[in-house]
C-alpha cells in the first residue's frame, strides 16, 4: 500500500512546478495585454484632445462677403515692396474683405489659426457650382495647397508624435505667399524681375491657373477688371511706405528669404571666384 501510494502521489509532485509556472505565464500575459490596451487608449485619448484642440470656430457672419474697397495691409514686415503689392492684387480679388485672413469662401470666418480650417463649403454660382471649397484665408488656400507649399514655404512647422501641422496665423499666410511667388523654380520665370519691369498682366495671366479671377482664369468677379490698376495703386503704397522705413530706420527691412536668397547667390559667387 505504502508503495502504490507512493507511485501514484509522485506525478503530482511533478505536475506542481508546471502548474504554477503556466498560471505565472497567464498572469504575465494578461498584464501584459492590460499594458497594451491602456497605452493604447492613451494614444486615442490624446488623439481626440489634439484634433479637439485644432477643431476650428466660425462667427455667424453673412453668407457673402462685403466687397471692400479699402485693401487691408499686409501683416507680414518686409519684403520687396513689388512682390507685396501683388500679394494684395491678389487678394482683392480672391478675398476682398475687411478681414481677409479670417474670411472662408461664402463670407463665413474662423477665429481658430492653428492650422487649415479645412471646411468643405457649398459652391453656389461659377463653373464649380454645386461643388464645396476649402479656400480659406487672404489667398483662399484649398486645404491641399496650403499643405503642399506650407511644407515647402512655412518658416514655422509644429510636429506632435507623427502629426506636423503648419499655423495659419496672418503673418504666415503672407510669409507662405511671399516666398512661393518669388520662388523662380516654382513658376518657372522671376516674378518679381517681371513686376520691375511693368509687366503685370503677364504676371497675373501666370498666376490665374492658381488663383482663378485673376483675369484669365474661370472664375472672374467684381474687381478682376481693375487688378492692373488696383496693382498700381498698392504698388505706389508700398513703395511709399518703403522709403519711409528708410527714413525712420538705419537701413530697410528685409525679409526672412531674401537674406536666404542673398546668402545663396554669395555662395554661388565664392564657389564660382575659387576655380
Amino acid at each position: 500500500m505504502n508503495e502504490s501510494n507512493t507511485i501514484r502521489r509522485s506525478p503530482r509532485r511533478t505536475r506542481r512546478p508546471a502548474l504554477a509556472s503556466t498560471r505565472q505565464s497567464r498572469r504575465q500575459n494578461r498584464r501584459t495585454k492590460a499594458l497594451q490596451r491602456f497605452i493604447g487608449s492613451c494614444l486615442a485619448l490624446v488623439g481626440l484632445l489634439l484634433a479637439l484642440s485644432h477643431w476650428p470656430t466660425r462667427s455667424p457672419l453673412p453668407e457673402q462677403s462685403q466687397i471692400t474697397s479699402e485693401l487691408p495691409p499686409l501683416v507680414m514686415p518686409g519684403g520687396d515692396p513689388y512682390v507685396r503689392a501683388l500679394m494684395r492684387t491678389i487678394s482683392a480679388s480672391e478675398s476682398n474683405d475687411a478681414s481677409p485672413y479670417t474670411v472662408l469662401y461664402g463670407g463665413q470666418h474662423i477665429s481658430d489659426f492653428t492650422e487649415h480650417p479645412d471646411l468643405c463649403i457649398k459652391i453656389v454660382n461659377g463653373p464649380n457650382k454645386g461643388n464645396c471649397t476649402t479656400a480659406a484665408g487672404r489667398y483662399q488656400f484649398l486645404t491641399t495647397t496650403w499643405a503642399e507649399k506650407a511644407r515647402l514655404y512655412h518658416p514655422n512647422s509644429t510636429r506632435f508624435l507623427f502629426w506636423e501641422t503648419y499655423s495659419f496665423e496672418p503673418q504666415y499666410q503672407d510669409e507662405v505667399v511671399y516666398t512661393w511667388l518669388r520662388d523662380p523654380q516654382a513658376w518657372g520665370v522671376d516674378i518679381p524681375a517681371l513686376l520691375r519691369a511693368g509687366e503685370i498682366n503677364p504676371v497675373l495671366e501666370l498666376l490665374s491657373g492658381t488663383w482663378t479671377s485673376l483675369g484669365y482664369g474661370i472664375e472672374d468677379n467684381q474687381m478682376t477688371g481693375a487688378l492692373p490698376e488696383i496693382y498700381q495703386k498698392l504698388l505706389q503704397e508700398e513703395l511709399e511706405a518703403e522709403r519711409a522705413s528708410r527714413h525712420t530706420e538705419a537701413r530697410p527691412i528685409m525679409h526672412w528669404s531674401d537674406w536666404n536668397l542673398l546668402s545663396q547667390q554669395l555662395g554661388q559667387e565664392s564657389i564660382q571666384g575659387s576655380f
